[in-house]
């Protein structure tokens, strides 16, 4: 099988992955535009340049590593206009607790060694109410699909039939419905979630043009077949218990005076029938 296509920052170059920037740059633009705070993460997929259209004055870029041979022409113009590049371990991210107010995951998870660790780490350091940004290929969308049938008749061939992949063999896809029962797990909230990217499997950009009205039909009638997903999660942090507890306990020692307080009056009136 054709090998050429091996990674993400390959593929996003292809009319296929042009076509999924397009659509991820429109929901991200739309979510982050309003989300207010002061500090704001994305890490990797520099082409996405997420934080571009938010507000906060602190924002950067982190990857994982830096290759100066493929450096991405994105990672420095974004450095520029948001913030400092990191480059740091996605599971180790050099911030304090609670002290980030949006995260931007495009893609992030799928190519994480880690994901569910990338994902507590998102947590640790998001603000209570802080938001996290993800996208995703979706592993029963069109494009998963053709990717799978022609894996499967390559290997059931001997190599004779079935094309290159159509999407990066670099990335573990990570199904809608599991992601969001991590985030549930994490006590993350989910406030916003789309499916996108109904055109059919095929390398035209041409054709992928074309099948643009398909769109607007999927998002309607057939949304889990999507060849990517994007959601936001708000994390949730429920403080009303502990208050509940305090509660309960000054309520307890209220009572427990009561009875003195009525025995100390009595005794007075005693006295002063007297």
């Amino acid at each position: 099988m054709d090998e050429q296509i091996i990674d993400l920052q390959d593929w996003i170059q292809s009319p296929p992955g042009q076509y999924l920037l397009d659509w991820e740059c429109a929901q991200v633009e739309d979510a982050v535009a309003d989300i207010f705070g002061y500090h704001a993460l994305q890490l990797g997929m520099a082409p996405l340049r997420g934080l571009e259209h938010n507000r906060m004055p602190h924002r950067w870029l982190a990857q994982q590593h830096m290759d100066p041979a493929r450096a991405d022409p994105g990672t420095s113009a974004l450095a520029m206009e948001t913030g400092v590049s990191l480059v740091t371990d996605y599971s180790a991210l050099p911030f304090a607790s609670a002290s980030l107010d949006l995260v931007l995951l495009p893609h992030t998870l799928e190519l994480s060694s880690d994901a569910h660790a990338t994902l507590r780490e998102v947590e640790r350091v998001l603000v209570p109410e802080g938001r996290v940004v993800i996208c995703g290929f979706n592993p029963l969308g069109l494009w998963a699909l053709r990717q799978a049938r022609s894996q499967l008749w390559y290997s059931l061939t001997g190599g004779r039939f079935g094309g290159a992949p159509y999407l990066p063999q670099a990335a573990q896809y990570l199904g809608y419905w599991r992601l969001r029962d991590w985030l549930k797990l994490l006590g993350f909230e989910v406030e916003v979630a789309r499916f996108g990217c109904y055109a059919p499997a095929v390398q035209s950009h041409t054709w992928l043009t074309r099948f643009g009205w398909l769109e607007r039909l999927g998002e309607r009638w057939w949304p889990i077949f999507g060849s990517a997903y994007f959601l936001v999660g708000v994390k949730r942090v429920h403080g009303v218990r502990l208050m509940g507890s305090n509660w309960r306990k000054t309520t307890a020692r209220s009572g427990r005076a009561v009875p003195a307080a009525q025995r100390e009056q009595n005794q007075l009136q005693q006295e002063h029938g007297k």
